[in-house]
């Protein structure tokens, strides 16, 4: 089949789907089934489970206001039919660490994932691999990005070198770039083969599986395309899409985001969106196309989820298989004067959490969750017990119709989520503590960098910085994250290992250090004064840690 018959079969594949869930079938069909079926030919009636994660979706567009800007019919058809959370969150903003956070269950500091170079061991126990282990048949599709070593060597050296003192751009300009016509559906081309692989594997082998399956779908959108302009290996600052998708958004709905003077950003703020060479101007216009443009790349990764509920409501499995669509991070889009992630402001720490199966409710949930919450969740679904010494809680309390009487008793889940930050563009450890409806971040070691604390019930886009204004609140705050995590240990861990291992690269480099360093992503700036960031780093090297 030619690209453009390809791509009229999916669309009428979409369309028919959408006709086809009104009203959705476990409403008609499966709706007093208890979440553990009673189908003794699939190992005493256990649910499948499907996980769709993509990278950088802000999890605000499921719902008021901001998905009013872009059709996302398969995130509304989950909306309506199961269980959305408003205040989810991820437990580090940035791909490796994030998934890392989902795969163990524990928050990254316990780990030591710091950054996109260093993950989890490959060896590393995950909730998966517990349930295979107890019956489950397992498949795995796509974007993994939990374990150590991966990532450009550009990634790991920003991130080891942030605390060198000088600034340099590390990333393109974030531009916006139309491809194809409006019959030009499958722009990202290696989500589409990975969806359309485990379609088919829903349809020609878990249709005939007699034991359960966990199926996990890591799709790369609707993260940011490479910019070839950016040095080795290349960032990734382009916001590409086709008249296709951009016919999903409106347009006109758009939100311009507000930005502080140069002179009121706080430092690390400042920090970031030099990196990300935000600091230069833009017009209304480029904003609003690159914000156009991500939300058009929101579209078709709905799409992509959309293809596996059709492959799963095709073959009957819908009826006993739980549904979760997640995210490891959001993108700011340009909010905050940054584009990419490795913020705390909500549209790069929110994610999208959104559960439907037999017995879930459909309901908007407004307790804060976190990634570290998938791990018990999975292990609770599959009637295996729960370790005491993870990070998360199951979510099947909050979701469930009714609770059955073999599912144990959990521990009560609090009332606040952390997540933490210590890659690049950002030139201090960073930690998010989200209660109620204040979020309090936290920087480096108390004290060199001040916090910022953000109502966000009066302030939803984060614009004012209230912690002088409430000095208790914040002490308060600081108090319950310190009591959670001695973060100034952790910050001066992070440094130590950082130091640690550039110094380790450095003597592996030998003779070419120089060159490598003046050709990575930051390139354009490096070679104005190479001899003056040497320097610099050689300075670092030399400094102490303060362990």
């Amino acid at each position: 089949m030619g690209k453009e018959g390809r791509n009229e079969a999916s669309f009428t594949r979409i369309v028919a789907l959408i006709v086809l869930f009104q009203p959705f079938v476990f409403r008609a069909t499966v709706g007093a089934k208890p979440l553990l079926l009673s189908d003794s030919s699939r190992d005493c009636g256990k649910l499948n489970v499907v996980i769709v994660m993509c990278d950088s979706f802000d999890g605000r567009l499921t719902f008021h206001p901001e998905n009013e800007t872009v059709a996302l019919p398969f995130v509304n058809l989950m909306k309506r039919d199961g269980s959305l959370f408003l205040n989810a969150y991820t437990n580090s903003p940035i791909c490796c660490p994030s998934r890392a956070a989902m795969w163990s269950g524990l928050f990254n500091h316990l780990t030591e994932s710091w950054n996109n170079f260093k993950g989890l061991d490959p060896n590393y126990t995950t909730w998966m691999d517990l349930m295979e282990k107890h019956g489950y048949y397992t498949q795995k599709y796509g974007k993994i990005d939990y374990t150590s070593g991966h990532h450009s060597l550009s990634n790991r050296i920003e991130a080891w070198t942030r605390n060198v003192d000088f600034l340099l751009r590390q990333e393109g300009r974030p531009v916006a770039e139309l491809i194809g016509d409006k019959k030009y559906m499958r722009v990202m081309k290696k989500d589409w083969e990975i969806t359309d692989k485990a379609a088919t594997w829903i349809r020609s082998k878990a249709i005939n599986l007699t034991q359960p399956f966990v199926l996990y779908l890591g799709l790369n959108l609707p993260h940011p395309y490479p910019s070839p302009s950016s040095g080795e290996n290349y960032g990734a600052s382009t916001f590409l899409t086709s008249p296709y998708w951009l016919e999903r958004v409106m347009y006109k709905a758009i939100r311009i985001p507000k930005w502080s003077p140069f002179s009121e950003m706080h430092p690390v703020d400042y920090y970031s969106s030099y990196t990300k060479n935000c600091t230069g101007k833009f017009t209304q216009k480029e904003i609003r196309d690159i914000r156009a443009h991500y939300y058009a790349m929101c579209a078709e990764t709905d799409a992509m989820l959309g293809e596996i509920i059709s492959a799963l409501s095709e073959t009957g499995l819908l009826k006993r298989t739980l549904v979760i669509f997640t995210a490891d991070h959001g993108e700011l889009a340009m909010e905050h004067r940054q584009f990419y992630k490795m913020s705390m402001y909500e549209a790069s720490s929110h994610i999208p959490l959104l559960i439907m199966g037999p017995n879930i409710k459909s309901q908007l949930i407004s307790n804060v969750v976190s990634l570290v919450d998938i791990y018990p969740t999975m292990l609770d679904v599959a009637r295996i017990p729960v370790p005491k010494n993870l990070s998360g809680y199951s979510l099947l309390p909050l979701i469930l119709e009714k609770t059955e009487n073999n599912i144990p008793s959990r521990k009560q889940r609090p009332g606040w989520i952390l997540s933490e930050f210590h890659g690049c563009n950002v030139n201090s450890s960073t930690y998010m503590l989200r209660t109620g409806k204040w979020k309090y971040i936290a920087y480096s070691d108390d004290h060199s960098v001040s916090p910022q604390l953000f109502d966000l019930s009066a302030d939803p886009y984060e614009l004012t910085n209230v912690a002088t204004k409430f000095p208790k609140m914040a002490q308060t705050l600081n108090r319950k994250l310190r009591s959670i995590i001695n973060y100034p240990k952790v910050s001066a861990l992070v440094e130590l290992y950082n130091k640690q291992q550039f110094i380790k690269w450095k003597q592996s480099a030998g003779q070419n250090y120089s060159d490598i360093l003046a050709n990575l992503r930051w390139h354009q700036d490096w070679k104005k004064h190479p001899k003056k960031y040497e320097h610099a780093i050689d300075k670092w090297i030399k400094g102490n840690t303060n362990l």
